[in-house]
């Protein structure tokens, strides 16, 4: 399942750019060229890598980006996604919304932060609704824009489900926008993408009112 997912979405240049020799590198070989190269980052900022304070960090950053942050960029981290037989011949949408979302923008290595609404209409099979907040969360840890993150979700759905009938909203701030540049804290950023029975306005706009129903 993980390499077809993998396949799929490079099939479809959706995928984020990676280098052929992006995995020759075991994570401990990362971790140590991370930790040197944060700390020369440090050393040229002016900080004094001998202060108790700092004289971690450069470790703390490289296991961070390797074991955390981007550990989506590794094929061997995409999540077992248990299927299970229909057995009630459940057909209405199956909603799993308000899923944290913590990722990276890849333009300037800052938080992106919000959440992400997820939904399918089930045929033979059903997702484990944990799987659900699982395969967002390893597509969201790695550098991202959230346009791409939004098709990625819905690719790997349908490519799991075998079927087109799923939705996917996200909502987020971004750091890039709010901490520099512009620095506008109000704004957030909403992207959407709609398949199959999704695209038929009654069945998205019942999507859409559970997903911005009052609670």
């Amino acid at each position: 399942m993980e390499q077809i997912i993998n396949n799929a979405l490079h099939n479809t240049s959706i995928d984020i750019a990676l280098r052929e020799d992006a995995f020759e590198l075991d994570d401990n070989e990362k971790i140590e060229k991370i930790q040197y190269h944060f700390s020369r980052i440090m050393h040229t900022l002016g900080l004094d890598l001998s202060d108790e304070s700092l004289s971690g960090t450069p470790m703390r950053v490289a296991k961070m980006y390797v074991e955390e942050m981007f550990s989506g960029l590794k094929p061997g981290n995409m999540p077992e996604m248990s299927l299970f037989e229909n057995n009630y011949g459940y057909k209405n949408m199956l909603i799993e919304k308000d899923i944290t979302l913590y990722s990276s923008c890849e333009h300037h290595f800052v938080p992106i932060i919000g959440k992400v609404h997820v939904a399918y209409i089930p045929d033979k099979e059903v997702i484990g609704l944990s799987k659900i907040n699982r395969l967002v969360q390893y597509f969201a840890k790695r550098p991202q824009v959230q346009e791409r993150l939004t098709i990625q979700i819905s690719a790997a759905l349908k490519d799991i489900l075998q079927h087109d009938n799923v939705a996917v909203i996200i909502e987020a701030d971004h750091l890039c926008v709010a901490s520099r540049g512009i620095r506008d804290t109000n704004s957030a950023t909403t992207t959407a993408h709609y398949s199959g029975q999704f695209e038929i306005e009654k069945v998205r706009q019942e999507f859409l009112h559970h997903v911005y129903q009052k609670k």
